[in-house]
């Protein structure tokens, strides 16, 4: 043992000891970004926009700091979420809003928040970096809230997680089941509803911040809008949650380049881009629901009111590595809970989508061949 790896174990925080980073997409699949076949990769496992957009920036001001919250994004996605620019906090990505919330309302060890399983990963490892407990009430086999498990643990958690549509079963929250949860935990918690889908699903809460104060609403740039690396996200809640988050965050959030691109995507020109791309993604995701149920022993599972789609099959291991192989890239979701032998697609450009579904099919003609 080196003296600094004996240093580090002194002073590691005892919590983080024991963590194991957060496996994203990409950094599941690095070395693939480094390919240098044109046709290679076909990435299809992150739940990004396929394609990107064309932004001019001007880097006039780049030797200043930015603003922490610059105007004109705020009002920009203000007026867009027809809301009050004080009640929107701009992030770096709706997981930094996770963790605001996580380290300016719970105290550690005591404290825990609430999530609904199978659901997306970053809940639960924002409260583990910051020594916060996790309570589960996992969704009904059709991925419908149980309200019963969550009413439960009122008085017990700080914050109650609800993602709507939820990644990564697709399907968007019953507006009735999540307005009952929210008047449960009104004296007690606040209910933090994830919407990072909302663009392709059929409602949104934004109206619920005027009736219910202690509601608070997770949003980001990066699906509909095509901008997962420009890490832009937005907490919306009422101007006094928002006054206690900025007591957290960190003094200059959105750098210059985000900014000026984000308030672009927000233009009126932006926003009809962003609508394009969402009414092309879903009549595409039409086409993956329609093909896919005909191949070998696919099963669909769960909903479409995202930009994926989550299937299930017992050739789930092989199919993977087939597919690696090929150098398309898509997710293994089987250790969720309630997804065994699940994979999730983010849908794609037809061309990429064309020639996922065209290898699918040779995977399953090759082991029917083997079969014989």
């Amino acid at each position: 043992m080196s003296r600094l790896t004996s240093l580090l174990r002194q002073l590691v925080a005892k919590h983080v000891q024991d963590l194991v980073p957060y496996a994203s997409a990409r950094r599941l699949f690095s070395s693939a970004s480094q390919n240098t076949d044109k046709s290679a990769p076909v990435w299809l496992n992150a739940n990004e926009a396929p394609v990107a957009g064309d932004y001019q920036i001007d880097s006039g001001l780049y030797n200043r700091y930015p603003d922490c919250q610059p105007d004109a994004l705020i009002a920009g996605y203000a007026d867009y979420a027809g809301i009050q620019a004080s009640q929107v906090l701009a992030t770096r990505g709706a997981d930094e809003g996770i963790e605001l919330l996580i380290r300016t309302f719970c105290n550690a060890p005591d404290d825990h928040i609430l999530i609904c399983p199978p659901t997306y990963g970053m809940y639960a490892i924002s409260a583990a970096t910051a020594n916060i407990g996790v309570h589960h009430a996992p969704l009904n086999d059709d991925f419908s809230l149980d309200l019963d498990a969550i009413k439960a643990f009122k008085g017990r958690t700080n914050l109650v997680f609800l993602c709507s549509p939820n990644n990564p079963t697709g399907n968007q929250l019953a507006l009735e089941d999540v307005v009952n949860i929210v008047e449960h935990f009104a004296d007690s918690a606040l209910v933090v509803i994830d919407e990072a889908y909302v663009e392709f699903a059929s409602y949104n809460t934004t109206t619920l911040l005027a009736d219910y104060p202690h509601v608070v609403i997770l949003r980001t740039l990066s699906k509909a809008f095509g901008l997962a690396g420009l890490r832009c996200g937005f907490t919306l809640a009422q101007p006094e949650v928002i006054e206690q988050l900025l007591k957290v965050i960190a003094p200059y959030p959105i750098s210059a380049p985000v900014a000026d691109i984000a308030i672009q995507a927000l233009s009126a020109s932006g926003l009809a881009s962003m609508q394009t791309q969402v009414s092309t993604l879903q009549a595409e995701q039409a086409q993956l629901v329609n093909v896919l149920p005909t191949i070998g022993d696919i099963e669909l599972v769960g909903r479409q009111d995202a930009n994926f789609v989550l299937f299930r099959t017992a050739q789930k291991d092989a199919l993977m590595q087939y597919l690696v192989h090929q150098q398309v890239f898509i997710r293994d979701q089987s250790k969720q809970l309630k997804l065994g032998q699940c994979l999730r697609i983010s849908v794609g450009t037809a061309q990429q989508n064309a020639r996922l579904i065209s290898l699918i099919q040779q995977f399953y003609a090759i082991q029917e061949a083997t079969a014989l």
